[in-house]
């Protein structure tokens, strides 16, 4: 590794251990209410703005509303919510008491919801009024769920709520005066329990503490952006990626611009109308962004900086046409972003070097001994830090999964990487079953046990092939019970009505016989993302038929 790569990131200028309380939400959004409390702090591309004032005073709200309902430090509450202010508030809150939010796909229904319900165990849960019927559906195999908050207008009547769940409205929960007697979250208190895709099971919650979620986004230059301008998001806030922006543009004093779906048609328009200096971005919407027609006025925009993960090989002509500085790291819910450049961003295939700064991670690609590796060399990516709380705190209830990442003092990202000799790292590809799509790590053992509930299907494997825009998209290989009768397009369709759309596969092919290892007989996946997409594949997207790679 070069003398830059390998650098001690302990020196003797690292301030004291932790991070200060303003540069946590709720104390951050209190600190701009105070100071400037006029300014805009959140803002939908449509108009719609909050300033810090009426956003802490919400903020507050929703802590006294929570604790009247009981909710205090530690606990668990469950959010299914789209983005927008509720589900920052309800965060935020949350943040005041020293609970704990476990945000939700809104997608997620039946079986898969269940499972995650049953698994962090929270008591009360708000959901929007437009996903409280799944949720209600599966209330009675949630027995932990006594209490569902309902918020936004269509809440279910009570003859649809089960024995043993109080469904509470929206607005009376919201009634009380806002709290201003709370200390709020140290460094060290858990911040989220966020889910993210299991290598070979389900899903995990993560205990993510407040550290982690500003180190996140913490990378970001200094003059990406600042007090009041405008940063452009169109990140979730069920993933760290939407709950770290959010907390550093709150950090910087910032402008926090959202909309509901990213749109790359509309992009120039929302970030010109927004007056958004700085964009993030992952990997897909820029190459989305980048297919565009080209027009004369692209860079005729208030934007200077792009922070974007991971970068697409066009990012210097992406640079010139729109006339913006970019930037990249790589990290993980469990992680933080422990690698990251700055306006140097490198190699267009790079995800940055080691950070020197908070939270100092030390890198390693390492064999199956954990074992370092040179230059070149391919291993699993492990990262470490003399920081406490900076990094994951556990998988929730799971503590032989925590103590197989975390083995030999490192965290194992489950992630091949490769350095070379100038100390800039490259994700080569996953150890882990995970599917990356749009943004979304899915897991293909939740894909599997849906797909293998249909009566037509024996057994099947779901792998990721390669996408058109980058990331990948999901292939389902299938053992038919009956090859004849077996409809690809009828079992998407059935599988639709099981799983948020974003796990519903595109590609289907059917196979006499998976490829198993001799012992255990267990599907070995890396022949099936080895041969890629298949000619024979069934394409929902092309009308079935054979598939095209698109």
């Amino acid at each position: 590794m070069s003398e830059a790569a390998a650098t001690d990131p302990r020196s003797e200028d690292r301030p004291a251990v932790g991070v200060p309380r303003e540069v946590l939400a709720p104390h951050a959004v209190a600190r701009w209410a105070s100071e400037a409390p006029d300014r805009v702090a959140l803002l939908h591309v449509a108009g719609d703005a909050v300033t810090y004032r009426e956003l802490d005073e919400r903020c507050r709200r929703w802590a006294a509303a929570y604790r009247r309902l009981g909710v205090g430090a530690g606990e668990h509450v469950a959010t299914m919510l789209p983005n927008g202010p509720d589900a920052y508030c309800a965060w935020i809150g949350l943040g005041w008491l020293r609970a704990i939010e476990v945000p939700l796909n809104p997608a997620l229904k039946g079986r898969l919801l269940a499972e995650l319900l049953e698994d962090c165990g929270a008591s009360s849960m708000v959901v929007g009024a437009a996903m409280a019927g799944e949720v209600l559906a599966v209330a009675p195999s949630v027995p932990s769920l006594r209490r569902l908050v309902v918020i936004g207008e269509g809440a279910p009547t009570d003859r649809s709520v089960p024995a043993g769940l109080e469904l509470v409205d929206g607005e009376a929960f919201l009634s009380p005066e806002p709290a201003t007697d709370l200390e709020g979250p140290e460094y060290c208190d858990i911040g989220v329990l966020l889910y993210t895709s299991g290598t070979t099971g389900r899903s995990k919650g993560v205990r993510v503490p407040w550290a982690n979620v500003y180190h996140f986004w913490s990378w970001a230059p200094a003059d990406a952006f600042g007090e009041g301008e405008g940063l452009y998001c169109a990140f979730t806030m069920f993933h760290n990626s939407g709950k770290s922006s959010l907390n550093q543009a709150m950090a910087r004093g910032a402008r926090f611009v959202w909309r509901d779906r990213f749109s790359a048609a509309e992009f120039l328009n929302d970030v010109r109308r927004a007056d958004c200096v700085c964009a993030a971005i992952v990997g897909p919407m820029l190459a989305y962004l980048y297919s565009l027609p080209e027009q004369p006025d692209d860079a005729d925009t208030p934007l200077r900086a792009m922070a974007v993960g991971p970068m697409i090989p066009e990012i210097e002509a992406l640079e010139r046409r729109f006339g913006v500085r970019v930037c990249t790291c790589y990290g993980s819910t469990e992680t933080g972003a422990i690698l990251a450049t700055g306006w140097d961003h490198g190699p267009a295939a790079t995800c940055g070097r080691q950070r020197l700064d908070y939270p100092w991670p030390e890198v390693r690609v390492v064999n199956e001994r954990d074992e370092p590796l040179g230059p070149g060399e391919v291993g699993e990516l492990v990262v470490r830090t003399a920081e406490p709380w900076a990094l994951n705190d556990g998988y929730h209830g799971h503590p032989a999964k925590t103590a197989e990442a975390w083995r030999n003092g490192w965290f194992h990202t489950g992630d091949a990487f490769r350095y070379d000799e100038d100390g800039w790292f490259y994700l080569v590809d996953r150890l882990t079953d995970a599917i990356r799509r749009r943004g979304e790590n899915i897991s293909s053992f939740e894909i599997e046990q849906i797909v293998r509930d249909h009566p037509g299907v024996t057994d099947c494997a779901a792998v990721g092939v390669p996408a058109e825009f980058g990331e990948e998209e999901v292939l389902v290989v299938v053992e038919a019970a009956d090859p004849v009768a077996f409809d690809p397009e009828e079992l998407v369709a059935w599988v639709a009505e099981r799983l948020p759309r974003h796990m519903v596969p595109r590609y289907v092919q059917r196979v006499d016989g998976l490829p198993r290892n001799e012992t255990s007989l267990r599907v070995q996946k890396f022949k099936l993302r080895a041969a890629g997409l298949p000619a024979d594949a069934w394409d929902r997207l092309a009308g079935g038929g054979s598939s095209t790679a698109r």
